[in-house]
């Protein structure tokens, strides 16, 4: 029988549990930590450490449209935290990417060493 789900909204056979409710329970680490004042110090840091600027267009790789990119700049994880919990705050495992290299950053689509290589470029 199908009912309406209390997580979603959506529509479930009565006797299966919503996979978002799965979701929420496996990701509360990740967000307890990112709502943490650590990480909005850290981000601050990282940000003023990049001038603000998407480090890939910068480097003017990936389809760059703007050298010096400071539109919606993001702070991306190299190693993901779920991944790796303890560099969630390394200095080396952070820079700052636009929205749209952020979102190749996550697709695989711009390697982690092409990232890390961007980071030791810059010491």
């Amino acid at each position: 029988m199908l009912k309406t789900c209390s997580v979603c909204g959506g529509i479930h056979e009565e006797d299966k549990m919503c996979s978002r409710l799965y979701r929420k329970k496996m990701d509360t680490k990740s967000v307890s930590f990112r709502n943490s004042y650590d990480w909005r110090l850290k981000r601050t840091q990282i940000k003023v450490r990049d001038m603000y600027l998407c480090q890939v267009c910068l480097k003017e790789k990936h389809d760059t449209n703007f050298k010096y990119n400071h539109n919606h700049v993001q702070i991306h994880h190299i190693i993901p935290i779920a991944e790796d919990f303890s560099k969630r705050l390394d200095d080396d495992n952070l820079i700052c990417l636009c929205s749209y290299h952020h979102r190749l950053a996550e697709d695989g689509i711009i390697s982690r060493e092409e990232l890390r290589q961007i980071i030791q470029e810059k010491a």
